[in-house]
């Protein structure tokens, strides 16, 4: 099997995104789950550029990593200084890093119109900088900024930028597509006449996604023979992003039989959650191999196809990469989803069955009301409990209230919101009050007031999510709104969903459902 080393620059290409910044806390951690998943470098940022960088390699320095290296970053000596004077240079050998990673420009037009240096004093830059450091017994790899667009404009002197380099003692040309706007096969051709210029040299590959072809563009300098691709674990960066190493690695691995990680594949989603948690963004669920929708089906045939051989619409499996299937319910799902949850609750029904079409006409009427159940697919089991068995109800509401003040009552507690249930449980009549932190707040408490003394259990339960979605800003204050609830007791976690043009209804009618699962599963369980 063939290998390709994996650059990793989340915590240096990658923090330069709009709107991420990482403590040296989340720095530390994300080092340790970088090399959980066994990535060959991890470039640690620019020591030189602040004081969180110099404080950060410090602490790297207290760290053993078991799969990566350590890399800092930085750029060749400024014009006019000598290497000897050059602060970033000497930051570098001071980081503690043993491979140091410095960028020079390959473009005539960056060194004449930006540097406003002549071409052959960029070249002596390069030339010393590289030299200085490996006198110092440091590997460097040199990163050659705007390559691509240097080598289109005068590709013989961006060509003498890699020598220069490579003469001074790099051990790796990186080939920067700094822009982002190559596409994969322009990629592909210019880094295959690198190669070819400099046969027996280590070549890499660095690009940015500013025309959606990054992780292609990586991909296609691998297959002209490029030993190692750097990027970023989610592909955050400047601008539109870097190279998304968490795609390039599965493909990699599972597309192209290139071993790419020292650590497990499976282990893939859940270090990409965490890192994304700690840089406080979401995974788009759209995101290949990671994403909550990569596995997840919702048309009818693909869901009976999925049912029936996974294989014929998914083309890897989902664990493969530590990700899950998902069938989503909906109007569109057909039957084979609907049979699978009523068969997890009643067995031994047909499809065909009175029982099953009247659940299908409920869920079209519920999806045309705004409702939408893949995500929130425990309250129609609350629906499919209530049409199977004709059980009475364990509780209806007769009324509540919800009172606002502001400023707050008591300033002190938080309380805004007093609100007031009253229902009717086995027969007997119920009411209770609560204050809380809003009118949602204290309904769930005023509603738990008057169950609980009848249903301990739900002493247990606890919201672990609340959401909010207006499903059309047309009509304003007054639009319909959909409430998603996440619950838990503990042991199973569940998700319910309200929908009404008031909120505190559409809250409501999501915490009922939560409530009347928990139920209905406890009921169950002592069956």
């Amino acid at each position: 099997m063939r290998s390709v080393e994996t650059f990793d620059s989340t915590l240096r290409d990658g923090s330069q995104g709009e709107g991420l910044s990482f403590s040296v806390e989340d720095k530390i951690r994300i080092v340790r789950l970088l090399d959980e998943l066994g990535v060959n470098y991890i470039e640690a940022g620019n020591p030189a550029s602040n004081v969180k960088e110099m404080t950060f390699f410090e602490e790297l320095r207290k760290i053993r990593l078991s799969s990566s290296e350590i890399v800092a970053f930085g750029s060749t000596r400024r014009h006019g200084v000598s290497v000897q004077e050059d602060r970033n240079l000497c930051s570098l050998l001071d980081s503690g890093a043993g491979t140091l990673a410095i960028f020079g420009k390959a473009w005539d037009f960056q060194v004449t119109d930006i540097l406003k240096i002549t071409l052959e004093e960029n070249l002596e830059l390069i030339s010393s900088s590289v030299a200085f450091l490996r006198q110092h017994g440091r590997r460097v790899f040199f990163d050659a900024e705007h390559f691509f667009d240097g080598y289109r404009d005068n590709p013989e002197y961006a060509l003498s930028c890699l020598e220069a380099a490579l003469d001074a003692g790099a051990d790796t040309l990186v080939l920067c597509e700094t822009r982002g706007g190559w596409l994969p096969d322009e990629v592909k051709e210019v880094t295959e006449q690198v190669i070819s210029r400099f046969p027996s040299s280590r070549i890499a590959i660095h690009a940015h996604n500013d025309s959606g072809c990054a992780v292609a563009s990586s991909l296609a300098a691998v297959r002209a023979g490029a030993c190692q691709v750097q990027g970023t674990l989610l592909g955050i960066g400047e601008r539109c992003g870097n190279a998304d190493l968490s795609t390039i690695i599965a493909d990699l691995e599972l597309k192209m039989d290139i071993r790419c990680i020292k650590g497990k594949l499976e282990d893939l989603n859940e270090i990409c959650r965490t890192v994304a948690a700690l840089a406080n963004i979401s995974i788009a669920s759209n995101a290949p191999y990671i994403g909550s929708s990569a596995f997840a089906h919702k048309g009818g045939m693909h869901i009976d196809g999925v049912l029936k051989n996974p294989r014929s619409f998914e083309h890897i499996r989902p664990e493969d990469v530590g990700s899950s299937r998902r069938l989503l319910m909906s109007e569109v799902s057909g039957r084979a989803l609907l049979m699978k949850r009523i068969e997890r609750i009643m067995p031994g029904l047909s499809k065909d069955s009175p029982e099953v079409v009247r659940l299908i006409n409920i869920l079209k009427e519920k999806e045309a009301e705004g409702y939408q159940y893949e995500g929130a697919e425990n309250s129609f089991d609350v629906i499919i409990y209530k049409e199977l068995f004709h059980s009475e109800p364990f509780f209806s509401l007769v009324h509540y209230q919800t009172i606002g003040s502001l400023p707050y009552a008591d300033p002190e507690d938080g309380a805004s919101h007093t609100a007031l249930v009253k229902a009717r449980v086995r027969g007997e009549s119920a009411i209770a009050g609560a204050e809380g932190n809003g009118p949602v707040n204290a309904l769930d408490k005023a509603l738990r007031g008057v169950l609980e003394q009848f249903y301990p259990s739900l002493r247990q339960v606890y919201l672990t999510d609340y959401k909010v979605r207006v499903l059309s800003a047309s009509d304003a204050t007054a639009s319909r709104v959909r409430v998603l609830i996440d619950s838990s007791d503990g042991e199973d976690s569940w998700s319910t969903i309200g929908v009404s043009t008031d909120v505190i209804k559409a809250s409501f009618l999501a915490l009922s459902d939560s409530i009347e699962y928990k139920l209905f599963k406890d009921r169950n369980r002592r069956r």
